[in-house]
């Protein structure tokens, strides 16, 4: 059977990081196997899904490289086919009109809650409210599952799940290995309100059986939802997926990843401009392993992606390798597609035509620089200093007597050059150095710090070369009289 998997997100926001990486291993596990990756909208949550989070995370799986391979299903356009469902249940025998009003729920847990704190208070319960207690917390069993138990003349009923007697429940997950659980601690759970509805519970085990799912990938917060959606599986006699319940991913603290860590968007991530390659690769560590690879390029890492390279423990976000990570990437991508990307933020959108001209000329040594596109703008700090340049420190110390009488003599010989290129610059430098007896050392620390102001840069005939004849003998002239 050809293998497809999907990805389910709720439209509440932004496509989370943690979300990106579960949509990653689902579509790397897709092109491994030669099968399908698709995409749902899980929008059963009618208050809470807005079309600006559907546009989010077509956006960000879109910047990524991850759309599916069919067009996204969109949850609710399947209500009908998940109330068919829901009563094709009840007629199996499976489930069950409950009357039950949330209020009398609602009911039942403050009772419980009260008698908590009375045991808390006191000490000890009356072993007539122990027994209440034991039995209010209970997991909830209706007493309208009797099917012989006749209804309320016009009561407003939800469907609910009929959850087995006895017995164990099994998942063989592909991460998590052999987990179990006893029947009896699961609620019936609403598997349609009482508007006729269709609750989450019910949707995503009717849209995975229809849409011929055979692997689920996501995380392990997810668990405790299998148990309660197999029954739903076995009451159709439908075929369950192979599950894999992937840890969550911690901050660097070890604790779960939250707002506090920083930004949890994918695109907060692209905004801070790392590049789709460099987040995929990181995303793919962060959870998966192939040896100790580290840099593992998009055709390696379908050929290597199985599920049984992911892990059992959950990974720590790590922005220092991150950054090392997409350095990688940044090193190998395209000088003018990296120029388009860092004229097209703040940064780069206010620079003048001949600054632009430098950064663009530049970007083969400033990506070398940059961990990532905002990075460019430091490493490039140098192209777009303002003269005159005001040295201050061990840069304005440089600058003596000495130092200035040879900057004035090497600047005739570079006003002189016919051309003004890498090559000719460093051997007119040479020349100069040789003529009057010094080595180069002497030489180019006091002319990057006129140049530059001590501000971090490349070698410094490529530093001449990028700023231009007249921009270099102006900022020497500056600073030389």
């Amino acid at each position: 059977m050809p293998v497809v998997t999907r990805f389910a997100p709720s439209p509440t926001g932004y496509l989370h990081i943690g979300g990106a990486r579960t949509a990653l291993f689902s579509w790397l596990y897709a092109r491994h196997t030669g099968g399908k990756f698709l995409l749902r909208i899980e929008d059963t949550d009618r208050e809470r899904s807005t079309n600006a989070a559907i546009n989010a995370i077509h956006d960000g799986l879109g910047w990524l490289g991850l759309d599916g391979d069919e067009p996204a299903l969109l949850q609710s356009s399947r209500a009908d086919r998940h109330r068919e469902v829901a009563l094709d249940l009840v007629k199996r025998g499976v489930a069950y009109r409950c009357p039950v009003t949330p209020q009398e729920l609602e009911d039942r847990r403050n009772a419980a809650s009260l008698l908590r704190q009375k045991r808390e208070t006191d000490g000890h319960l009356s072993p007539e409210d122990g027994e209440k207690l034991d039995a209010l917390l209970k997991p909830f069993r209706s007493p309208w599952r009797d099917p012989k138990k006749e209804l309320p003349a016009g009561a407003s009923t939800v469907i609910r799940l009929r959850m087995p007697d006895e017995g164990e429940i099994v998942v063989d997950d592909k991460v998590q290995g052999r987990v179990t659980i006893n029947a009896t601690e699961l609620d019936d759970l609403v598997l349609m309100r009482s508007e006729g509805t269709p609750t989450y519970m019910l949707a995503v085990v009717v849209d995975d059986h229809d849409m011929g799912v055979t692997h689920v990938i996501r995380g392990d917060d997810h668990l405790t939802n299998t148990f309660r959606q197999l029954p739903i599986y076995t009451g159709m006699g439908w075929s369950a997926p192979e599950f894999a319940h992937i840890p969550l991913i911690h901050g660097p603290d070890g604790k779960k990843l939250s707002k506090r860590h920083g930004a949890l968007g994918v695109d907060a991530y692209r905004d801070m401009g790392y590049l789709p390659e460099g987040l995929k690769n990181y995303l793919l560590r962060l959870g998966w392993s192939h040896g100790d690879d580290e840099i593992i390029p998009e055709a390696q890492a379908i050929e290597w992606f199985d599920l049984d390279g992911l892990n059992k423990a959950a990974a720590r976000l790590d922005l220092a390798k991150l950054n090392a990570v997409n350095a990688h990437y940044m090193s190998l991508a395209n000088d003018q597609r990296l120029a388009d990307l860092f004229f097209a933020r703040p940064e780069g959108a206010s620079l003048n035509a001949a600054e632009r001209e430098r950064f663009q000329a530049a970007m083969p040594v400033l990506k070398t620089r940059s961990p990532t596109i905002a990075d460019i703008a430091d490493a490039g700090r140098f192209l777009t200093d303002l003269r005159p340049i005001k040295l201050t420190g061990k840069s304005a110390a440089m600058v003596n007597p000495e130092a200035i009488e040879r900057l004035r003599g090497l600047a005739a010989g570079l006003d002189g050059l016919p051309d003004w290129s890498e090559p000719a610059i460093k051997e007119e430098i040479a020349r100069y150095c040789a003529e009057i007896g010094v080595g180069i050392g002497k030489i180019a620390p006091v002319l990057r710090a006129v140049l530059t102001g001590g501000a971090p840069s490349p070698d410094i005939t490529l530093v001449l070369a990028l700023l231009g004849r007249n921009e270099c003998l102006a900022r020497i002239r500056d600073q030389t009289g």
